[in-house]
Parts: structure tokens; C-alpha cells; sequence
């Protein structure tokens, strides 16, 4: 099973990453069925955002409002793991939903993605396209 995401996302997540490093990077991946081609680059609320992310809030209640009115839908969610590998941690097995949505973690210099699922993450295969 894969994904598609776009060069764009692929280049908006890795800069994210860089920038808000040493903290976590968190965004709101947008598409529709298994084709990523949105990015939403969200702060991260959380206390400690060298070791963890909470993507704000106010941009997930806009995201959700913006589908509702024929916008992109809500595939999934981005963070990076600044001093980590792109495996989802401890932490993100434990937060994750189960709720079959995509996950994008940057880290080691390369991004992974993974369906969050009843049982756990899932690796997933991507293609990177042009648009």
C-alpha cells in the first residue's frame, strides 16, 4: 500500500523541520484519497517542544472548517524528530488515533510516512510527484 505526495510538501516538510529545529516541526497533511498535496505548517503548543509535539489547535479547528467548505481533506499529520530517526516514537504510538490517518515524520535527515492504525503504525510507501 502507498502513498503520493508532492515535491512541494516533500520540500515544505524538510524546511519546516530545519527551521523549527532543535523543537519539533508539526503540520496538517492535505489531499484527497492517497494523494498528499498540501501542506499546513502548524506551531507546536506543546510544553516541551524539544521532545514533543501538539499541533495548535486553532489550525486544526480551521483545517477541519475549510474541509466542511469543499476544501482539501485532512489525510493526515507531520512532525519531525529533530535528534531522532523517522520511526514513530514511544510517545507517537502512544498519542496516535488508530484512526487510519497518515503520519509524516522528518528525521535523520529523511521522511518516512505511516498509517496510524487499530494495531499500530504501518509503514507506507510514497512516490513523490510534480503536482
Amino acid at each position: 500500500m502507498g502513498i503520493e505526495v508532492t515535491s512541494d510538501v516533500m520540500t515544505a516538510m524538510e524546511l519546516a523541520a530545519e527551521r523549527s529545529a532543535p523543537n519539533e516541526a508539526c503540520g496538517i497533511l492535505l489531499g484527497d484519497g492517497e494523494s498528499i498535496t498540501a501542506l499546513i505548517p502548524a506551531m507546536n503548543v506543546h510544553p516541551t517542544p524539544q521532545t514533543h509535539f501538539e499541533i495548535d489547535p486553532q489550525a486544526l479547528i480551521d483545517a477541519h472548517r475549510a474541509t466542511r467548505n469543499d476544501g482539501p481533506l485532512i489525510l493526515g499529520y507531520f512532525h519531525s524528530h529533530p535528534s531522532g530517526d523517522p520511526n514513530p516514537s514511544k510517545t507517537d504510538r502512544e498519542m496516535a488515533a488508530g484512526d487510519g490517518l497518515v503520519w509524516a515524520i522528518y528525521g535523520a535527515g529523511e521522511i518516512a510516512f505511516w498509517r496510524s492504525e487499530a494495531n499500530g503504525f504501518v509503514a507506507l510507501s510514497y512516490c513523490v510527484t510534480d503536482g
